[in-house]
């Protein structure tokens, strides 16, 4: 992998990730929505090395040395490798010249992740299932993803300034 590449998917993520974060910030200070606890991220990863990689109930579980750190590094770095995707998709180029729509079509692609993978694995069920509301759980990771995709453009559009 070349340099240009591994900035750029680096300072894509970086930016569309805290867009994402944002977005979050936005609804809990204005709708008093509140946002995901990277710390039960941590958790669950941090169970991963003991070979557990799902929970009944996430925060019932076992806590780990270090979980709040983890879960925020871990969710900076998965933003960081679904910039990668974009760009490997879309190549540097479109790096150069962003447009809205393959950043889009990432950032909501990127909700697979979390309904299958991270919802599952800390007892929420496949796409919040197990959830009290899981439409609302199911239109909140949506949006939060769609404004992960905002982010990849905007910040494509102010590195490509640059």
């Amino acid at each position: 992998m070349e340099p240009d590449f591994i900035l750029s998917a680096i300072a894509l993520g970086i930016g569309a990730t805290l867009v994402m974060d944002l977005w979050a910030l936005f609804l809990k200070v204005c709708f008093k929505i509140p946002s995901l606890n990277y710390a039960m991220v941590g958790r669950w990863i941090g169970h991963f090395p003991k070979g557990q990689f799902s929970h009944a109930n996430i925060g019932k579980a076992e806590p780990v040395a270090g979980e709040t750190l983890l879960g925020w590094s871990a969710h900076y770095a998965i933003g960081i490798c679904f910039a990668a995707v974009l760009l490997w998709g879309w190549g540097l180029e479109w790096a150069a010249s962003p447009t809205l729509l393959p950043a889009l079509i990432v950032g909501v692609l990127t909700v697979v992740a979390p309904f299958f993978l991270m919802q599952p694995g800390m007892g929420a069920g496949v796409a919040a299932s197990k959830t009290p509301q899981p439409n609302t759980a199911r239109l909140r990771s949506l949006l939060a993803h769609t404004s992960y995709g905002v982010g990849l453009y905007l910040t494509g559009i102010i590195l490509s300034v640059y």
